[in-house]
């Protein structure tokens, strides 16, 4: 693949991607498909009726990986893709996506990706979304992920939705629906400053006995910027569910978080959490008695929190 330094440090970011990986992939750039590699068990083949893939991994399949990344080097880029992926029963797979936007010049580039997942009887998926944006122009950095999970029977999905920064305006939607047994952690890590907008949107449904589900947010708003965390946790069966945000907010950023919590059974257990506040004044003087200036504190205190 030949690569502007620019679409590399993207693909660095986004998916740790320093050199072709091992196992499947495929690279998207500006709108095309520029390396695709499927193996004996995962198979990527491009949709028939709309821009982008649809990955099928094989009943009983264990430790392998999918790579899909997204780089946008284009001011004015403007596109949605489509993702299905078809796990089999049994199986055990990492999926790494993310996107990234380098835009300087003075039209907006987005970039929209619907990914569905449909998970196989006691199959377990790690899927793991970085979004990143960069560049001095005038242009905005826009990225609406939507992402559709479906377990079935015993199936397991652990996703990490990251926000890196330089995103101007992201609208982050996720729905899930579990079955008996099933289970699903979220963890979400978000970094907004300027004047930027943040949207987080989360709706699951726990619809088989003994399901479960947890959905928890840590973030950062600086500057002038704007975020919005909603978490509905829909209880319809004997099941626990968990949602909780987490949020430092600083200088003249405003942050909403908008927990809902709805049993349809007596056996549902739901519980919301929610905290939002100012980094606390005696870590900062702690980390300064020890030779930091404010800014370094300050620094050292975000990094760690957003682990």
């Amino acid at each position: 693949m030949e690569l502007t330094k620019e679409e590399k440090q993207i693909l660095c970011e986004v998916a740790d991607v320093f050199e072709i990986p091992e196992g499947a992939y495929n690279f998207r750039v500006n709108g095309k498909s520029v390396g695709r590699k499927s193996t004996e068990n995962i198979d990527i083949k491009t949709r028939a009726n709309k821009s982008g893939l649809e990955i099928y991994v094989k009943k009983g399949t264990k430790n392998e990986t999918v790579h899909i990344p997204v780089a946008i080097s284009t001011t004015g880029l403007k596109e949605v893709v489509y993702n299905d992926f078809y796990i089999g029963d049994d199986a055990d797979v990492v999926i790494i996506a993310g996107c990234g936007i380098y835009n300087c010049g003075g039209q907006e580039s987005v970039h929209d990706g619907v990914h569905r997942f449909y998970v196989g009887k006691n199959s377990k998926i790690k899927y793991i979304e970085r979004h990143y944006g960069f560049g001095h122009g005038s242009g905005g950095k826009i990225l609406n992920p939507t992402t559709e999970v479906h377990l079935e029977k015993g199936a397991e999905a652990e996703l990490f939705m990251e926000q890196i920064k330089g995103v101007d305006s992201t609208v982050r939607k996720t729905t899930a629906t579990l079955e008996d047994g099933a289970k699903l952690v979220v963890k979400e890590r978000l970094f907004t400053h300027g004047r930027q907008n943040a949207e987080s949107i989360y709706n699951v449904e726990l619809n088989g006995k003994d399901s479960a589900a947890t959905v928890a947010s840590r973030s950062i708003a600086r500057d002038c910027s704007k975020q919005t965390f909603r978490a509905t946790i829909i209880g319809n069966n004997t099941c626990r569910g968990h949602s909780e945000c987490d949020a430092i907010i600083m200088d003249e950023a405003e942050v909403h978080a908008i927990p809902a919590l709805d049993a349809k059974t007596k056996d549902a257990e739901l519980i919301h959490e929610a905290a939002i506040g100012k980094i606390a004044s005696l870590e900062l003087t702690k980390l300064m008695t020890l030779g930091l200036s404010c800014a370094e504190a300050e620094s050292k205190i975000i990094n760690g929190f957003l682990r």
